[in-house]
């Protein structure tokens, strides 16, 4: 027990600090941020060469499909399922990399000239409104691949567990939600931005 009257000097843990859970001040929240876009970096990363290894395998299977079928007469049964299971994997799991690094398509040649504050409610509502949305699909999804693996639902022709493609719907939203949470709690922590070019100071 410290004297009365003197501070405590028992510090929390560094990573405790870090995430913001314990005081810190303005540097450990900026640490705890570069550590949450660091992990999400890279599993973006993961993800993005997992697609790119199941994009030469579709390639592969195509090209397979059509030697054997315009030469030999052969067809491998289930190829163009698999090649279509592959093809939703790339966009809802490519839509987790997009996310990450901020590359979707948008219309922001008016916001760099408004002030400051208004920029900062922009980024906030975008992320808001992508997490409404990302929930929305990521329980709907979530639910339909659960029923599919209750009831045992495969494909006709390749025999692919049914909850598999609809589970990676509720995986590409999941991790979606999470990068929008996160940056909207990293915009309304965030300093005010300095003023656009061309914006009037006070």
């Amino acid at each position: 027990m410290p004297p009365p009257g003197s501070r405590s000097t028992i510090k929390p843990p560094h990573a405790i600090i870090a995430f913001g859970i314990v005081g810190g001040g303005a540097p450990a929240r900026q640490m705890g941020r570069r550590v949450v876009v660091q992990i999400f970096d890279r599993i973006a990363r993961a993800i993005e060469l997992m697609l790119a290894l199941l994009f030469i395998v579709a390639v592969l299977l195509n090209f397979t499909n059509v030697v054997g079928r315009y030469l030999f007469g052969i067809s491998l049964l289930g190829s163009d399922e698999v090649q279509v299971f592959i093809m939703v994997g790339m966009t809802f799991l490519g839509a987790v990399v997009v996310t990450q690094r901020n590359q979707h398509l948008r219309m922001d040649v008016l916001v760099g000239f408004m002030p400051a504050p208004v920029r900062t409610l922009l980024r906030i509502a975008e992320q808001l409104l992508l997490a409404v949305l990302a929930g929305f699909v990521l329980t709907q999804s979530y639910f339909y691949a659960r029923q599919m693996l209750r009831i045992g639902r495969s494909s006709d022709m390749a025999g692919v567990p049914m909850w598999i493609p609809h589970g990676v719907i509720a995986l590409g939203f999941g991790l979606i939600l999470i990068i929008a949470l996160s940056r909207v709690l990293g915009a309304a922590r965030r300093p005010p931005e300095p003023a656009a070019k061309g914006e009037a100071k006070p």
